[in-house]
């Protein structure tokens, strides 16, 4: 039933939001160096550079708090089995960032943002108007947010400090996965949407972002 579902993304979604969500695959470490001299543990990290960090790991944070929500939404609002599970795949991985995400925080001392909750119902609202436009465009929103992730965390790569290898592996692995959903949104009839909604996109994203990095 829609009403047993509903409760099931919601308590789903409080976890992610309260930071108990468990990973399915290890935290992604560094394996081979580009400068075998460079160092990997934390405390090769100035204080700014620690402070930096953390800022956009929260915001990388929120960003799997919300795409939680939007799959989850998006899953609702879908009557086609393959498409539940096409956003249930998805959502599983996004479970994963969120979790290594997590526990970044924790190892520089630092933690979530304090609007979670504000990022989780905003999100899950977009999400399920996105659902209910119909399959093709919530695919083609799906697709459009991953690409619009994927160019974000190519900036968080360029901002790293080069020597934090346990973050970059962490984006770096992040980044290979939104790739691979939103090719997997268009493979499935994702349409290409609207110039205006992707600077609409754009501009939430980035008052989110903005607001992330310091609360």
């Amino acid at each position: 039933m829609f009403s047993d579902s509903l409760i099931s993304e919601l308590d789903r979604g409080l976890r992610a939001i309260a930071g108990v969500t468990q990973a399915s695959r290890p935290t992604p470490t560094p394996v081979t160096a580009t400068n075998s001299d460079a160092p990997i543990a934390d405390d090769a990290l100035t204080s700014e550079e620690r402070r930096h960090v953390a800022g956009l790991m929260r915001v990388n944070h929120v960003g799997e708090v919300c795409a939680q929500a939007l799959y989850q939404a998006q899953k609702l609002a879908t009557k086609r089995p393959e498409l539940r599970r096409a956003f249930e795949h998805a959502g599983k991985e996004e479970e994963d960032h969120l979790a290594w995400t997590a526990h970044r925080l924790s190892e520089l001392g630092s933690r979530p943002s304090l609007l979670n909750p504000l990022w989780y119902a905003g999100a899950f609202a977009i999400g399920f108007v996105a659902g209910k436009c119909g399959d093709k465009v919530s695919l083609g929103f799906m697709s459009e947010t991953e690409r619009q992730v994927e160019h974000h965390l190519d900036s968080h790569l360029d901002e790293l400090p080069p020597h934090d290898l346990r973050s970059r592996a962490i984006v770096d692995q992040m980044r290979v996965d939104e790739i691979e959903h939103g090719q997997a949104a268009r493979d499935a009839g994702g349409v290409e949407l609207p110039v205006p909604v992707q600077r609409v996109m754009r501009a939430a994203a980035k008052v989110m972002t903005t607001t992330a990095y310091y609360i």
